[in-house]
């Protein structure tokens, strides 16, 4: 079982999904099926799978739902059409807990998925996988297998409670689903035809107050859409219904009115303009010297400031010169500390005068010094006289060699110690011991031989 996880690609999505048989812990494989995995989580995110139910159930196969309608034939994707499907050499349908797309052929994914309860090597390259179900909540999912099923259709299903987007590779935002149009608002609330009637039976004083409402209706039909007083709802004789102003006068006043009211406010604005032209050059006048005093004082004030300012700078200055001299003075300067401090000055008045770094003239002097060393070393071998030197038994110091002799100087090692045996990788010709019996001289030394072996064989006896 462990080599079965090794081979499968890690996940980065991770989502809860709160049943009515305990929390499932869903991980997702983003990289692998990232149109599966962006359509659950959006899915999740919007609440679509919120009470929706496990509506089939195979055991020891599969365990299916996503959809809103419980049938096995609605559900809608966010791309709003079905999508295409994807498959992964890594991804294989080889234990239980795995969650993978339902569809009804190829390409054709919408919401439902379905949990598998084994091993489905079958469904292989037919649908998408692009999750699983992790750690203890395994246990939870077997349980949809428990209870009456019949036909694949379990008696009394499971459902989703809410869902809960843990981890979310995408950055996906919920959808904002379009506000109803107010024909929709009419059609969702449709209005009852029947009229509201009165019983005014039930009243103690019914036969009058259904004399007043008769005399109402008929007033409000005879006086639609005009104004009604006293003297057309009542029969007063001492009321007149003829206006006191005839209509021609007053239409006449209420076109001039208007036509007054615009003439006076023009007249206001001409007046208010004449007004401020006049009263705006003496204005002028008036803080145009305020203003040039204004500026004078701010001016002298800033040339005050930096007066004060570059006192103050001199005065720092002065103070930090007079302490290095008092500290000069104040320290006993021996032979090596004044040589080390003109040798300083004297490197750092060499540094002022190196170009800086980044500058096209820096490389050219530099090539210019190994040049001249080059030219130093050369002029030191051709001038060097090999003469035997005397040598100290100390050794010379640093200190002790004061010309350029050292620059022709060639060390040389002589090999004192004893060759204790040949190396074979460099063999010459006296490496081997060539013996030729027909050689004159082998051939003395072979009669040499048997004549000092017969002499002593003649002592021994």
């Amino acid at each position: 079982m462990s080599n079965i996880y090794i081979q499968e690609p890690p996940t980065n999505a991770k989502v809860l999904l709160e049943t009515t048989v305990g929390d499932l812990d869903l991980e997702l494989w983003g990289k692998e099926a990232p149109r599966a995995c962006r359509n659950f989580i959006q899915l999740c995110m919007e609440g679509y799978y919120d009470g929706t139910p496990f509506h089939r159930v195979v055991r020891g196969f599969i365990v299916q739902g996503g959809d809103p309608t419980g049938t096995g034939e609605g559900g809608e994707s966010i791309y709003g059409h079905p999508f295409k499907d994807e498959f992964h050499s890594r991804l294989r349908f080889s234990r239980r807990g795995l969650l993978a797309m339902a569809n009804a052929g190829k390409d054709d994914n919408g919401s439902q998925f379905f949990f598998t309860l084994a091993a489905t090597p079958e469904l292989q390259n037919k649908h998408t996988i692009f999750g699983k179900v992790a750690g203890n909540t395994l246990y939870n999912m077997l349980k949809f297998e428990e209870g009456d099923i019949e036909d694949d259709r379990p008696k009394y299903p499971h459902k989703i409670i809410r869902t809960e987007v843990l981890l979310d590779p995408f950055d996906v935002i919920p959808r904002r689903k379009a506000e109803p149009t107010e024909a929709e608002k009419k059609e969702a609330k449709p209005k009852s035809k029947s009229k509201a009637t009165k019983n005014f039976k039930l009243l103690s004083f019914g036969d009058e107050a259904e004399e007043d409402e008769d005399e109402t209706i008929e007033a409000t039909k005879k006086f639609s859409g005009k104004s009604k007083s006293s003297h057309d709802l009542t029969d007063d004789p001492k009321l007149s219904s003829a206006p006191a102003v005839p209509e021609t006068a007053r239409n006449s006043k209420r076109t001039s009115e208007p036509e007054e009211t615009v003439n006076m406010e023009n007249l206001r604005k001409k007046l208010k303009k004449s007004e401020a032209e006049e009263e705006k050059p003496d204005n002028y006048r008036l803080f145009q010297g305020d203003d040039e005093k204004k500026k004078a004082q701010v001016a002298e004030a800033k040339a005050e400031f930096e007066e004060l300012k570059n006192q103050m700078l001199k005065r720092k200055q002065a103070a930090v010169k007079a302490d290095a001299v008092a500290a000069k003075k104040e320290e006993p300067e021996d032979d090596a500390i004044k040589e080390y401090k003109q040798q300083k000055a004297e490197f750092e008045e060499k540094k002022k005068q190196l170009p800086k770094r980044g500058a096209s003239s820096r490389e050219a002097q530099t090539m210019a010094l190994l040049e001249k060393f080059k030219n130093k070393l050369h002029r030191a071998k051709e001038e060097h006289v090999d003469a035997p030197q005397e040598t100290t038994a100390g050794g010379d110091d640093a200190e002790d060699v004061n010309d350029d002799s050292w620059l022709a100087h060639e060390l040389h090692f002589t090999a004192n110690d004893p060759t204790l045996a040949k190396d074979a990788s460099t063999k010459a010709d006296d490496w081997y011991d060539i013996y030729d019996p027909r050689n004159e001289m082998n051939k003395r030394r072979r009669q040499a031989d048997a004549k000092g072996k017969r002499r002593k064989d003649k002592g021994d006896l």
